[in-house]
């Protein structure tokens, strides 16, 4: 029988990303980051909400099944319900809604952008919140990531300025989302990272349910191929085997330096778009990935590698 047994998060004031979270970082940077092509394809069919809560409905099940399979605890105390609310507003209703919303009003690349000023909003929220030190080396990944956000998102500037509700929506999205990890690092629920996600899914799921219900039944018609592969990768990919390796990640890291492994996730996003829709890349491209990746270092490698934190 498999008896899950809490893992000793690392020191909140640690520099780096510990090892045994990089695998679970690759797979969430290359989920996630493909995802936003995904999105689009999906949204070009199924209305927002629809989408969103057969994304969300999927990954709860997903959840509660690989916990039933493994044997771990999926009850929760009754004190622990209140926290599970707020955190599943926040890192899944919140967000799914507004990104979904702003997704359709952008490109699916720079969406991703907009979507990952997040590491900003979370190193800033952490310090007052969780008391985590804005080290040099945390401020430094910040400015380098937020850096090479910018030259991305350079290129698309006078057409976010004619979708300012798109842009608005993101930038919402990722201060949700920031907040959300903060919270949950500040509530530290005892419970395992699956179990943890499976039940932001089902109550973070429950308005997205109303809310298609209510909303959407006009404009529910058949959908295309490519809708049904964003669909199914959404439910697979993004909202199981993702959502689990960031809860996850969550548990063994400090929020700050978690949020800021997540930097690669829009380049990814970026340049899958760029493959999918035909596009190319050009020099602000290749510049601002070397800045993330610089932005990565800060929080990913020893101490030995990169600057000593003030």
């Amino acid at each position: 029988m498999a008896v899950w047994i809490p893992t000793l998060p690392m020191s909140d004031n640690s520099p780096t990303l510990p090892r045994g979270t990089w695998i679970l970082l690759c797979i969430l940077t290359l989920g996630w980051g493909m995802n936003w092509p995904m999105i689009k394809m999906a949204i070009a069919d199924i209305p927002v909400w629809t989408f969103r809560t057969l994304c969300v409905a999927a990954g709860a099940i997903g959840m509660f099944t690989i916990a039933w399979f493994a044997r771990l605890p999926i009850k929760i105390r009754a004190a622990q319900f209140a926290p599970l609310v707020l955190l599943a507003f926040c890192n899944v209703t919140i967000w799914n809604v507004l990104a979904a919303y702003g997704a359709s009003l952008l490109p699916a690349g720079r969406s991703a952008l907009l979507a990952y000023l997040m590491p900003l909003w979370t190193v800033l929220l952490s310090a007052p919140l969780l008391g985590e030190r804005l080290t040099r080396r945390r401020v430094t990944g910040a400015l380098l990531g937020m850096a090479g956000l910018g030259l991305l998102l350079g290129n698309d500037l006078v057409s976010i300025r004619h979708s300012t509700t798109g842009a608005g929506l993101m930038i919402g999205a990722s201060f949700s989302w920031a907040l959300g990890t903060v919270l949950m690092k500040r509530f530290a629920l005892d419970l395992p990272p699956v179990t943890l996600t499976a039940w932001n899914m089902l109550l973070g799921g429950v308005p997205l349910a109303i809310g298609a219900l209510a909303l959407d039944p006009p404009h529910w018609r058949p959908i295309g191929t490519g809708a049904w592969i964003g669909l199914i990768y959404n439910m697979v990919i993004a909202f199981v085997l993702c959502y689990w390796a960031w809860f996850r990640i969550l548990t063994l890291a400090p929020a700050g330096i978690s949020a800021l492994g997540t930097l690669a996730i829009p380049v990814v996003a970026v340049f899958g778009g760029m493959f999918i829709l035909g596009e190319r890349p050009g020099f602000a491209d290749f510049v601002a990935l070397a800045s993330i990746l610089a932005a990565l270092g800060t929080v990913m490698l020893p101490s030995r590698f990169t600057l000593r934190s003030a």
